[in-house]
């Protein structure tokens, strides 16, 4: 029997950070939580016990802090100097991963904020000597629409008890990641855009499963961003039931509803260019 190591990484995970930019009485927050991965020729540390090519962890948590404090325009501009730096630095390091999150506040005043709900921005950076993906992401933009929607035609079987819908609210929590074709991209300008995209084409599309608005979600970032070059998407279906109000001696005028948290239907999918170009590493987040 041969027994070997197989793919590896290490790094800090959940390095948070908030940084404030304080321009006379108007200041800028930003709420991070940042991880890092690196790997590359490691054997020994896992093989002996050499940790001649260890970085510490401690280290690049130290890393994220001090480069915080020169300030960046955009997360993923954050990540792609992140993830350069700790290959440049460390000859054994032959890839760097960077991945973070940005938790949205509402301006409430001047310096005064409040939290804006679930949503999170996301970037996830790989660099290696010679390249670097940026794959951009969201999660938790919840989303519903009180009508334009339909579920029917499905087949039955014995076990089947859900009646077919003519019109239904749908609900979900978009939670979607895209990937650039190039690292040379104005990282804010088109994280608005696609998630305006998002957005605009769950509105606009009469919905007859949640998996042609998943595909109509795609189309549109594809048609209207032109530096992504793939998009998936992951949609719970939030359902939300009719309440029977009849044992009251009351109808229910399509007005009342329970919403349930779950079991819950999960549709997933990617749309793409044909001519995108491959994938890197930053796409697969389980990939070492």
């Amino acid at each position: 029997m041969t027994i070997r190591l197989g793919p590896n990484r290490y790094g800090k995970a959940e390095c948070r950070l908030v940084t404030v930019v304080r321009d006379g009485e108007r200041h800028e927050l930003t709420d991070l939580n940042v991880s890092t991965r690196l790997a590359g020729r490691l054997d020994a540390t896992h093989l002996t016990g050499d940790n001649a090519d260890v970085l510490p962890t401690d280290t690049q948590k130290n890393t994220v802090y001090a480069f915080a404090r020169d300030g960046f325009a955009s997360i993923e501009q954050f990540g792609l100097r992140l993830a350069r730096h700790f290959v440049a630095g460390q000859d054994a390091i032959e890839q760097a991963q960077v991945h973070v999150e940005s938790y949205g506040w509402r301006r409430l005043g001047g310096h005064s904020f409040a939290r804006a709900g679930d949503e999170v921005r996301t970037a996830t950076v790989t660099a290696t000597a010679e390249q670097a993906w940026v794959v951009g992401g969201l999660h938790g933009l919840t989303l519903l629409n009180t009508t334009g929607s339909m579920f029917k035609g499905f087949p039955r079987d014995r076990y089947t008890t859900l009646p077919e819908a003519d019109d239904r609210i749908l609900a979900t929590a978009v939670d979607a990641r895209w990937r650039f074709a190039s690292a040379d991209v104005d990282w804010n300008a088109a994280f608005e855009a696609v998630r305006d995209a998002l957005v605009g084409a769950f509105v606009d599309t009469y919905s007859r499963s949640l998996q042609q608005t998943l595909y109509a979600m795609g189309e549109r970032v594809l048609q209207r961003v032109p530096e992504v070059a793939e998009v998936r998407l992951a949609l719970p279906n939030r359902h939300h039931f009719l309440v029977d109000l009849s044992p009251f001696g009351l109808d229910n005028p399509d007005a009342v509803y329970v919403a349930a948290d779950r079991p819950y239907g999960l549709i997933e999918g990617t749309v793409l260019r044909d001519d995108a170009p491959p994938p890197g590493p930053a796409w697969d987040l389980g990939a070492a």
